[in-house]
C-alpha cells in the first residue's frame, strides 16, 4: 500500500464506498452505536444538551466523561441515544458520527490503522477493504487459516 499513489487509493475507495455503502443498511447493524468512543466537543454537546431540553451541567453528568486533557466521549456504552439500531437525536448526532466510517475522506493510507480497527464492526469497512485487496491484486497469505 505503501508505494500506491495517495489519490489513486482515494479514488478507489470512493468508489468502492460508493458501490458498497448503499447496499448496507446501517440500522441493520447499529456495530458502531454499540462499540464505538467518540470524541465530543463543547459546540455538540451544547446542541444536544439544548435539544433534549438539558442544562449542560446535567447533560454531561448524564452522559459524559471528561479526561484531564479536556477531551470528551460519551460514559457508556451502547450510545444512550441508539434505539431500535436508529439513532434517537439522528438531527444532533455529533460528528465523528457523522464521518464514520470515513471512507468517503482524503487520505486512505494515513488511516489504514484506524480503518482495519474497524473492519470486523462494520460490514461497509470490511466490503470496501475485501474489495480494495481485490482490486488492487493483493496477494492473499495462503497459511492463514479460520
Amino acid at each position: 500500500m505503501k508505494e500506491r499513489n495517495r489519490e489513486q487509493v482515494d479514488e478507489l475507495v470512493f468508489a468502492l464506498d460508493k458501490a458498497i455503502s448503499p447496499r448496507i443498511s446501517c440500522t441493520d447493524c447499529g456495530n458502531c452505536c454499540k462499540s464505538l468512543m467518540v470524541l465530543i466537543n463543547d459546540d455538540e454537546a451544547d446542541k444536544l444538551s439544548g435539544h433534549l431540553g438539558q442544562s449542560r451541567e446535567a447533560f454531561d453528568t448524564a452522559y459524559l466523561e471528561k479526561g484531564s486533557n479536556g477531551l470528551m466521549i460519551m460514559n457508556r456504552m451502547p450510545c444512550p441515544f441508539l434505539s431500535d439500531n436508529k439513532c434517537s437525536v439522528y438531527e444532533y448526532r455529533f460528528e465523528g458520527c457523522k464521518e464514520f466510517p470515513a471512507l468517503h475522506l482524503p487520505n486512505f493510507k494515513d488511516r489504514l490503522f484506524t480503518t482495519f480497527m474497524h473492519y470486523e464492526r462494520c460490514p461497509i469497512i470490511f466490503n470496501v477493504v475485501e474489495q480494495l485487496k481485490d482490486e488492487m491484486e493483493f496477494e492473499r497469505d495462503s497459511s492463514f487459516r479460520e
